[in-house]
């Protein structure tokens, strides 16, 4: 059968910026081996394939990197109620809810200015997890351990629906000079803890972030725009504050050193002390569409 995909940048208002995202709007018929070998064919981080709903919200859809499904993502949410919007099959204005492995993401889909803003609310709250040995992590980054800081937390595990270790570096250098070292990344993922590393400097009122993710075991070695990650890293950042009631807001640099930048826009909010939300969105732009034949 044939089927047809669509292509846009996510987190990004120019083309070839941001992260690239396949996705295939009808999706129904296609097997599971089906959509895992589209979704390597593509070779992006993430492919989506959108289909009927079960539980009675917009529509349900699934998420392949080229090596596996995951329950939650951040940018194939935004780049999908996007499509969805632009072709017509979601309407600008309406909030979408997708039904996912994860749970139920909602995302607000409104204009601005002359594109389309897709926000994502994420499917959980945050769960911390396991810290990791600096010495490893350091090895698995290719850095030297005095270039990890653990001030303000170890590199730790979070998940806000999909589950990464965020490590906060000591500065933009060794941001820049991060190279993932699969090997090791291997050894830390047999150790029982997250493979896919987020590492982050913190710029003025740690407000400003710039970020890189990696994930070379899910087969990405570098991912320049990375939403669930990031909605890990603002809610962990928002737990590890004095938590008074109201909402904080950050921006997100990635993907700068890929040549592919991306600005991605990060909240949560507090409400009696406690943290009652996490959204991340932006925008993106169409790239291509087309048909491809399976089976």
């Amino acid at each position: 059968m044939r089927y047809r995909y669509y292509t846009c940048d996510v987190f990004t208002n120019s083309r070839f910026g941001g992260n690239p995202l396949a996705v295939l709007p009808a999706a129904a018929g296609l097997t599971t081996e089906a959509m895992q070998n589209i979704a390597r064919e593509f070779n992006f981080s993430e492919t989506t394939f959108v289909l009927e709903p079960e539980q009675g919200h917009t529509r349900r859809v699934r998420i392949f990197t080229p090596a596996r499904e995951v329950p939650f993502a951040g940018h194939p949410n935004v780049g999908t109620a996007f499509v969805l919007a632009k072709i017509g099959d979601i309407e600008v204005g309406t909030p979408a809810i997708f039904e996912e492995k994860a749970g139920l993401v909602p995302v607000d889909v409104r204009s601005q200015d002359d594109s389309i803003w897709c926000e994502l609310k994420t499917p959980q709250s945050i769960e911390i997890g396991k810290a990791a040995p600096v010495e490893l992590v350091a090895q698995c980054l290719s850095l030297d351990p005095a270039e990890i800081l653990i001030d303000k937390h170890p590199p730790q595990e979070v998940s806000a629906g999909l589950p990464f270790l965020v490590v906060e570096l000591r500065d933009e250098s060794a941001l820049a000079k991060a190279v993932a070292d699969t090997t090791r990344i291997q050894q830390l993922h047999e150790s029982g803890i997250a493979a896919d590393i987020l590492v982050y400097v913190a710029r003025r009122d740690s407000s400003e972030l710039e970020v890189r993710m990696f994930a070379p075991l899910d087969g990405v070695p570098e991912d320049p725009a990375t939403g669930s990650a990031n909605c890990a890293l603002v809610g962990m950042l928002t737990q590890n504050r004095s938590l008074d009631d109201g909402e904080y807001q950050w921006q997100i640099r990635q993907g700068d050193h890929m040549g592919r930048p991306s600005h991605l826009f990060a909240r949560t909010q507090v409400s009696k002390g406690q943290l009652d939300g996490i959204w991340i969105g932006g925008t993106c732009v169409m790239v291509c569409e087309g048909t491809i034949e399976c089976g």
